[in-house]
């Protein structure tokens, strides 16, 4: 089968970019040939005979907006003049105005600019206005771009509820959540001086972009006033971040320590004691399976996609991000019982298995190669017979 898939990147240390990453290498383990349709590739792929990279470069223009409509009209024209030499196309979201086989959808913009933590109902300046006029051009273009596509795949069950919200059948949507690295993400125990964190206390991580309110650290420092024998250790980049600040006025800085940003955060994982990550708003995050991978107790909420792999077993659901009294009890039954700690971090690793890489490729995988056997067979001539009794055609 000739694949092509379209997207911005294809490589490792990006989310939306590992999943590309990994369906390619499993649809060349399976003999398929690939044509990408990217600005950036991993090595490997580049040095592949059976990859084509189409390189659409949108470097040295000024904002996100501008850069993501250049690559937007380059994949389209590319794939209207050479769309006859693929069999499949897969893309991600609005990226192309080209129509696609697979749509997989990690982020619903509609669903992003009715949220409350939108960066447009925050800031009243030129760059939330920036924002919100960058939000509601894709949210309008993914109206267009979802229907088009014979099969949108939703990256959690949430993403799959927001697409049927703005009019994409159920009967059109699968769900594959994406994955996570079951060997760089493992239980462990590493020693906490290595990160400059407090020894013999009960440690709670918290990983996103604290520049913004969107992933909630402001609700956790709240709740962290009311749990008086946790510390919480804070990854993210502080540069512009309220939040050092926030955390002294709140009298808990002696408690939080952040990290800064940081590569090395499965090792981070393995020197603390849970994850707490009520995101105001998200698609589906990488970090919370990591957590779990990791043998963490996870702290979410409802309206972080992926929030449905955290059982009772091995965390807590809040249905309110915003509840600090309840996220502090939740967070107080963890840090009183360490057995039911450790219990809930065997569970959490054994949910996480569920979910590696290979799986959710082979998934992906799978998917393709049941539309273009639908597609041959309906492409496939009729053969007409003729017998003594009349004519009898084959397909």
């Amino acid at each position: 089968m000739e694949l092509c898939i379209v997207t911005h990147q294809v490589k490792k240390g990006d989310g939306q970019g590992r999943v590309n990453y990994e369906v390619a290498k499993e649809a060349l383990r399976r003999g398929h040939h690939l044509t990408l349709l990217a600005s950036e590739i991993a090595p490997d792929l580049q040095q592949s005979s059976e990859v084509n990279w189409i390189s659409i470069s949108v470097e040295g223009w000024a904002t996100e907006f501008i850069r993501n409509f250049i690559f937007t009209q380059k994949s389209a024209g590319w794939l209207r003049q050479h769309r006859s030499e693929v069999d499949l196309v897969k893309v991600n979201g609005a990226i192309t105005d080209a129509d696609a086989d697979v749509n997989a959808v990690h982020f619903v913009h509609s669903s992003w600019l009715r949220s409350r933590a939108h960066v447009s109902r925050i800031r009243r300046d030129l760059y939330g206005f920036y924002q919100w006029l960058y939000t509601s051009w894709n949210a309008n273009r993914e109206k267009h771009a979802f229907p088009r596509a014979k099969v949108v795949v939703a990256v959690s069950e949430k993403v799959a509820q927001e697409l049927s919200d703005i009019g994409v059948p159920r009967t059109q949507i699968r769900v594959i959540l994406n994955g996570v690295d079951l060997q760089e993400f493992t239980p462990g125990k590493l020693e906490r001086q290595k990160f400059a964190l407090p020894e013999n206390v009960t440690i709670a991580l918290f990983a996103g972009d604290i520049r913004t309110p969107r992933k909630n650290l402001d609700t956790v420092l709240h709740a962290l006033v009311k749990v008086p024998n946790l510390h919480l250790a804070v990854l993210g980049n502080t540069q512009g971040s309220p939040f050092p600040q926030l955390a002294a006025s709140l009298g808990v800085n002696d408690r939080v320590h952040f990290l800064g940003y940081r590569r090395d955060v499965a090792q981070i994982m393995q020197a603390v004691d849970l994850f707490v990550f009520p995101s105001r708003y998200e698609a589906c995050t990488l970090v919370l399976l990591e957590a779990l991978a990791s043998g963490l107790p996870v702290v979410t909420s409802t309206t972080t996609g992926g929030a449905e792999l955290v059982t009772p077993e091995c965390g807590i659901v809040l249905p309110n991000s915003d509840d600090a009294d309840a996220l502090a009890f939740s967070l107080l039954s963890l840090v009183s019982d360490r057995a039911h700690r450790e219990q809930m971090g065997i569970a959490a690793r054994s949910v996480a298995e569920q979910y590696s890489w290979a799986t959710m490729a082979k998934t992906y995988v799978d998917l393709f190669e049941e539309l273009e056997e639908k597609s041959v067979k309906r492409s496939a001539p009729s053969l007409v017979v003729t017998l003594p009794e009349g004519s009898v055609t084959v397909n």
